[in-house]
């Protein structure tokens, strides 16, 4: 369906909401979820089935539906995004998936990681984090594997804020902006270019290619010609070191 058949559709539906309009709606979107869902299963690695992510999703994208004012000029795909994330993350938490030693790991990660930075000006390898750790490096991979989920904690603040307080609130125009959200939207970009710049460059291409390509793992794989175990890896390293320079911002950007 065209942009312009899209227009139409919200235009009749916010006129007449009748089940019909609501469930080829639904249809129409559908897509969103799967990829909303595909973004947050590399945080969620084997502990949730991706079809059940998408099941969830589907929830807050019906709920998104339901709440929608065509009215206010606001892309839809942006307020159902985090609708659908949010969904799926509730459920996730409600599940209580994340084990208080997964957690641990992370901390201790992210606390070496710090220390080593700040000891040597610039980011630990897999060798020199292992030793900090004392564990081997074999070791410090599957700490890696387990605790690339444990990103999407800091989510809830951001979550609970962005999906009433106007930040998903985004027009397709930025001609109508306030000054000051201008702005600040140009400060964020600034921090991310610079924050980036930290990244290996295959780190860099992963990160751009996925979340701003939205190419799939398997697809940056054959772009990088490395297996998709490996871009897995690069993905969970750049996560921890934009964590490091970005804080809790990094839930705006990803």
């Amino acid at each position: 369906m065209s942009a312009e058949e899209k227009l139409r559709l919200w235009e009749e539906y916010s006129k007449n909401k009748t089940p019909e309009l609501r469930e080829q709606i639904i249809i129409e979107y559908a897509g969103l979820v799967k990829i909303v869902a595909g973004k947050l299963s590399i945080y969620l690695g084997y502990n949730v089935e991706y079809d059940d992510l998408v099941g969830y999703g589907m929830f807050g994208l019906i709920d998104a539906i339901d709440k929608y004012d065509f009215d206010k000029g606001v892309k839809f795909e942006t307020y159902a995004s985090l609708r659908i994330r949010g969904a799926v993350l509730d459920q996730v938490r409600r599940m209580d998936w994340l084990p208080r030693t997964v957690r641990q790991k992370q901390k201790r990660m992210d606390a070496a990681y710090q220390k080593l930075e700040a000891a040597n000006g610039q980011f630990a390898s897999d060798e020199e984090l292992a030793a900090e750790l004392e564990i081997s490096v074999e070791e410090l991979g599957q700490w890696q594997a387990q605790t690339k989920a444990a990103g999407i904690v800091s989510l809830d603040e951001y979550l609970e804020q962005g999906s009433e307080n106007g930040i998903v609130g985004t027009s397709d125009s930025e001609e109508y902006a306030q000054p000051e959200k201008q702005i600040e939207q140009k400060e964020m970009k600034e921090l991310l270019v610079q924050s980036l710049e930290a990244l290996t460059e295959k780190e860099k291409k992963v990160i751009l290619l996925y979340y701003y390509e939205e190419l799939t793992l398997k697809e940056i794989s054959e772009v990088l010609e490395v297996s998709e175990s490996r871009i897995s890896q690069l993905h969970t390293k750049a996560i921890q070191r934009l964590r490091l320079k970005l804080g809790n911002q990094i839930e705006l950007f990803f």
